[in-house]
């Protein structure tokens, strides 16, 4: 985990404003570190998208000691106009495999409202 992880090259589906949520909702005491490692970003990267998150209200956290516990916001909604009302609960639902096989309660995330997609499929 030392050191910078590998590059990536090309595009990908997801940003990693989504990647570090997503590891944050699979374990909400994740250590920064280890979101880095597992998102394959630097700490330094880590730290500034939490703080992105936290800032427009996203996400929390509370210190305990000498770790950080982090909530998330289920409810809010998803920030660009393509996804309106769509709340990060339904983007979570989405990234995270087994849920109640984590010990995530469906009043963390389940979604706000039932989302349809536009083609009703």
């Amino acid at each position: 985990m030392d050191g910078v992880p590998e590059s990536h090259t090309g595009w990908t589906f997801l940003t990693n404003h989504a990647r570090v949520l997503a590891a944050i909702a699979d374990n909400p005491n994740i250590r920064i570190r280890h979101i880095a490692a597992r998102c394959r970003l630097t700490e330094r990267a880590v730290q500034k998208i939490i703080s992105d998150l936290e800032r427009d209200g996203y996400l929390s956290h509370v210190r305990e000691g000498r770790s950080n516990t982090y909530r998330i916001e289920p409810g809010k909604v998803l920030r660009h106009p393509a996804e309106s009302g769509l709340p990060v609960a339904a983007l979570l639902s989405l990234l995270l495999k087994d849920e109640a096989d984590r010990g995530i309660t469906p009043e963390q995330f389940s979604p706000a409202r039932q989302w349809t997609p536009v083609d009703g499929g």
